[in-house]
């Protein structure tokens, strides 16, 4: 899926490329209107991230929004924001947007709208996964195990989504870590910990380990 960043804070829009290109996606970047624009026309995206207040406009995240819905676009759209008024986030949700993340802002919650976001246009795509007797809710964001509901933590039920809902890939330590942990990221030691965490609530074979990463296993 592609999602088209528009951020002119490169200490905000660089760990967010990391993060959201670490979950699967085709990132394409702008930093400013006029690139965006470019962009707009030439890439089909299935996300918008709008930063609000750009160099060249107060509202520039809120007209590319507008542009963008009036040429015909049916994705969604978040925006990022220092402005947390009732006023801007009714005029960004008029505006064509679908939700509004105010800064600061952790690089987990984003991620968390950005994949609802995601879901939202894909009826067909089941929220459902089921990995043996393990299975994960992604709407609600609960897991069960042989049909008992267990907790996990937000940084647990990210990791494991991220594994679940690309079965198939090998992903590094540090891959997860920008995508689960983003700038709070301390060290990959924080991988091994909460991977080790879902094995002792979920079975030793729920993240299976490789010389270069983690993959999603099957419960017995």
């Amino acid at each position: 899926m592609r999602v088209l960043l528009v951020e002119d804070e490169p200490a905000i829009a660089m760990p967010l490329q990391r993060a959201l290109k670490a979950q699967g996606l085709e990132v394409r970047f702008a930093a400013d209107v006029e690139s965006a624009r470019e962009l707009m026309l030439e890439l089909e995206s299935d996300l918008m991230i709008l930063d609000v207040r750009l160099h060249e406009y107060e509202d520039g995240g809120f007209m590319l929004a507008r542009e963008a819905r009036a040429a015909g676009f049916k994705g969604s759209i978040l925006f990022l924001t220092a402005r947390d008024t009732l006023s801007d986030r009714v005029q960004g949700l008029d505006g064509g947007g679908d939700d509004y993340v105010v800064k600061p802002f952790e690089l987990l919650e984003v991620m968390a709208r950005v994949r609802a976001l995601l879901r939202r246009p894909t009826e067909t795509r089941s929220t459902q996964l089921t990995f043996g007797s393990l299975e994960i809710d992604l709407t609600r964001q609960e897991v069960r195990l042989a049909g008992v509901r267990l907790e996990l933590s937000a940084r647990e039920f990210s990791l494991l989504e991220r594994l679940a809902l690309s079965k198939s890939r090998i992903f590094s330590a540090e891959e997860l870590l920008d995508a689960v942990w983003g700038e709070a990221a301390s060290s990959v030691s924080v991988v091994k910990v909460t991977v080790y965490r879902l094995r002792e609530k979920l079975g030793a074979d729920v993240v299976r380990s490789f010389k270069n990463g983690y993959q999603m296993g099957e419960v017995s």
